[in-house]
């Protein structure tokens, strides 16, 4: 009796770590599986996110051309040399005009390309369909590519925004990525501040950048426009050697 006592204690031990085993097996993958949100893996592909200001301050002329034309000579020549597996996208704002409705004006911003593979001619046939219109709700459309654009995304996810001008819909994009950053720490937002001269609107935006960890850029010709989109991209610009002869 005593030894089947034992032989059934003996069992019972080695079915309870089985099931310890099999479960903590189980919890690893549900963890691998699901991750928190916020979670970055270290070598989790980058989604980057375009968000170029379409407000009807982009139609003035800068050094005698149109700044949404230089920006769009700039986009032309260096959406060909990203890579055609990266995930790229683009959202624009200030696109529709809203006359005097605020309501309207300051929710003017669209998804035009999601982030897929590939997606630079798209882009680019996007960008020249577009008018400068509107308004410059910078914070709306952070939130929308925040809650929408990034929906179910997971690893590395970096938005480009470029606008020539501060916050006008009575919204801090500053005030708001410090309380994204409060529980969101997988999105880094680098900022191209184009031809702005106001201090609080570059304030603003430069706190936007480094509050994400993210890098803030000033251009003020289409040469630093360029250097600033290829740095923020990680693309190099091809250098071109000149030959001296004697």
């Amino acid at each position: 009796m005593q030894k089947l006592f034992n032989k059934k204690t003996h069992f019972l031990f080695i079915l309870l770590i089985f099931f310890i085993l099999v479960n903590c097996t189980l919890y690893k993958q549900d963890a691998i599986s699901k991750p928190k949100q916020g979670y970055v893996e270290n070598n989790a592909e980058e989604f980057v996110l375009f968000i170029v200001d379409f407000s009807n301050s982009m139609t003035e002329k800068l050094h005698g051309t149109q700044k949404i034309n230089m920006v769009l000579d700039t986009m032309q020549e260096l959406l060909p040399k990203i890579p055609k597996n990266k995930r790229v996208g683009l959202r624009v704002y200030g696109h529709k005009g809203g006359g005097f409705v605020p309501g309207l004006a300051c929710k003017a911003s669209s998804l035009i390309v999601p982030m897929t593979k590939n997606s630079a001619p798209l882009i680019q046939s996007a960008l020249f369909s577009i008018k400068p219109t509107g308004w410059t709700p910078i914070t709306y459309s952070l939130k929308q590519a925040v809650n929408s654009d990034f929906a179910g995304v997971t690893g590395k996810k970096r938005i480009i925004l470029l606008s020539d001008g501060g916050e006008n819909c009575d919204e801090s994009p500053c005030d708001y990525v410090m309380e994204l950053t409060k529980t969101r720490q997988d999105i880094t937002i680098d900022v191209i501040a184009f031809n702005i001269y106001d201090q609080e609107a570059n304030n603003q935006l430069k706190c936007t950048a480094l509050v994400t960890t993210g890098k803030f850029y000033t251009a003020n010709t289409a040469a630093e426009l360029m250097k600033s989109l290829s740095n923020s991209l990680g693309v190099s610009k091809e250098v071109q050697g000149v030959i001296i002869t004697h």
